[in-house]
């Protein structure tokens, strides 16, 4: 019984919620959003209108909330971006090339896999279960692209948000982004 109590018990919590952030961290986390985000997205529908490519991937909106609002995160320097986004893209794609006759276990096999990959090359980023399951689940124009997915859209989008939050996050003193690079 006291098991059973104990594993309840965990559900409440362990800390207080974090405090507020305040106007000026939120007033540039907006800005790098706004400006990491419209090059891919001018890209996708300006420069790659009427062609096989896609930039956008939903993904890179969670990666936005990483790079730009919580700086500091393991989760969000440039090592887990990148490597998370361009692993999950190819095991996402694979999972689809083996299993696309049962898309629920492809997503679930990419989401899982990703997940594992991530964590053994210490690129875990969050989004990235989302690009390995995009790869899955995504458009006709996604897996036409096979593995290019990992290079146009993931790595590519992932390497102009990049730059963005490395320009953007260093203007305020009080900012200082990456925390680590490898």
């Amino acid at each position: 019984m006291d098991n059973k109590l104990n594993y309840f018990k965990k559900m409440k919590g362990s800390t207080k919620s974090p405090p507020a952030v305040s106007l000026i961290e939120i007033f540039w986390s907006w800005i790098g959003a706004v400006a990491g985000i419209a090059p891919v997205v001018y890209i996708n529908y300006n420069l790659l209108e009427g062609t096989d490519f896609v930039m956008v991937i939903g993904s890179f909106g969670a990666s936005a909330v990483l790079i730009y609002g919580a700086i500091k995160s393991p989760l969000a320097q440039p090592r887990n971006l990148i490597g998370g986004h361009v692993l999950s893209a190819i095991i996402g794609v694979a999972c689809f090339k083996l299993f696309h006759a049962n898309l629920w276990l492809a997503g679930s096999l990419a989401v899982a896999t990703a997940i594992a990959v991530m964590h053994a090359t210490k690129t875990l980023h969050p989004p990235g279960g989302a690009t390995a399951l995009i790869a899955v689940i995504g458009s006709q124009k996604i897996h036409d692209l096979g593995y290019l997915y990992a290079i146009i859209p993931a790595a590519t989008g992932a390497l102009i948000m990049l730059a963005v939050a490395l320009l953007i996050n260093n203007i305020p003193q009080n900012r200082r982004y990456p925390q680590f690079w490898f």
